[in-house]
């Protein structure tokens, strides 16, 4: 493709481009010489599910797969049992090898979702991080100034409050450059809060002589609650591998001003269809939106169950057809509803259950359940639903548990 439709496909959904003439250069003795860009994005397995937050910059990674670069994902073992402070008001608790190790299976299983991986490359940077001397070490800091790493937000912020930031902290970015010095990167993703990191990445390039990479930052997401970076922790957030209902679902409770930044951002609707999308009603935009993203993960016939099922259940407010039933066993005369929530796997915790509870987030047999200390009686079944698409029909019983 020539150079100027490819820098126009890799600005959309961009926030920075650092330095974008020199990344038209790149392009341009790619194109002459018919050599790939290397496009580096890394990542460090943190937690076992990808989200949609994290689809931003995966998706630009997939502009550059498509424009024929090589896409290079790191896995980030060694990084991620430093824990990168970027955003955080505290030293963050890194994460043991078995953990990320763990981790990192599950991404390589998901990426699949979004790249081809029959085209990208997947290294660990613990190849080339771990076998690094002390004295390898030594001469990479040497490279940066504390001054420089104080220009980082979060730390001088932290270093200003008195808050303590501790050594290993310092290490993360010259960690994360080292990786595109190992690799001889041309390019490296990121979300604006990498901007630092991706900068130190040119900065000891340079000192290895190598010509520094371009750094390209996509914006940050904002969560379903409109307010906070999607976060898992935060409970705000659409998992890549959650099931299309849920996906679907969850899509819709998307707030109407932030509906198309997630078209813009999450998506490929062109930019024409995405200004017709503005005329029409924000529900029948809203609808586009969660279909087409649970089709890009799903499948158009799972786009299409999911959308069925969100009009009966929560517009019609209609029971499902395909109620899971579940059976709990030594319950004794009576359970509590925090705990069959729990023990039916409609929440993680009994902790959350209260919580939705208290919300008036939960029903049974159609009647909203708002005391947390109310029990069910042993001995029948209940039909109970948790928020609005979450439905079990759970028997209470003594004898074997199982589903029916």
């Amino acid at each position: 493709m020539p150079v100027d439709e490819q820098m126009a496909r890799l600005r959309r959904g961009t926030a920075e481009i650092i330095v974008e003439a020199e990344l038209r250069e790149k392009l341009k003795r790619s194109l002459a010489g018919g050599i790939p860009l290397k496009v580096k994005l890394g990542l460090d397995p943190t937690a076992p599910d990808l989200h949609l937050g994290h689809t931003l910059v995966l998706q630009k990674l997939r502009d550059f797969q498509d424009l024929g670069h090589q896409v290079i994902i790191i896995l980030g073992d060694f990084t991620g049992m430093i824990g990168d402070p970027t955003g955080r008001s505290e030293t963050r608790k890194p994460l043991t090898w078995d953990e990320i190790r763990v981790n990192a299976e599950t991404y390589r299983a998901q990426l699949g979702r979004i790249l081809e991986m029959s085209r990208t490359r997947v290294e660990f940077n613990s190849t080339w991080l771990a076998p690094l001397t002390f004295e390898g070490i030594i001469r990479e800091t040497a490279h940066l100034t504390v001054a420089q790493m104080l220009q980082r937000e979060d730390f001088a912020a932290r270093h200003a409050s008195g808050r303590p930031i501790s050594l290993h902290e310092f290490l993360y970015p010259i960690a994360q450059g080292y990786d595109s010095v190992a690799l001889g990167a041309d390019v490296e993703l990121g979300g604006t809060d990498q901007t630092f990191n991706l900068l130190v990445g040119r900065d000891l390039q340079r000192a290895h002589g190598q010509e520094p990479q371009i750094a390209v930052t996509v914006p940050i997401l904002q969560g379903l609650d409109g307010v906070q970076k999607m976060s898992k922790s935060l409970g705000n957030y659409v998992g890549i591998a959650e099931s299309p209902i849920d996906m679907y679902g969850k899509l819709m409770s998307v707030p109407d001003d932030l509906m198309f930044r997630y078209f813009e951002l999450v998506t490929r609707v062109p930019d024409v269809e995405v200004a017709a999308l503005r005329a029409l009603h924000p529900m029948e935009a809203k609808k586009r939106l969660a279909w087409t993203i649970t089709d890009t993960y799903h499948g158009r016939t799972a786009a299409d169950e999911a959308a069925s099922t969100f009009l009966r259940v929560v517009q019609r407010k209609e029971v499902p057809e395909d109620v899971e039933k579940i059976v709990l066993s030594d319950r004794g005369e009576a359970a509590s509803v925090s705990v069959v929530l729990k023990d039916a796997g409609l929440v993680p915790s009994t902790s959350e259950a209260r919580r939705l509870i208290t919300q008036g987030a939960v029903e049974v047999d159609g009647e909203r359940v708002l005391d947390v200390n109310r029990s069910l009686a042993a001995g029948q079944s209940y039909l109970i639903k948790v928020g609005k698409r979450r439905f079990r029909e759970v028997r209470l019983e003594i004898g074997a548990a199982g589903n029916a």
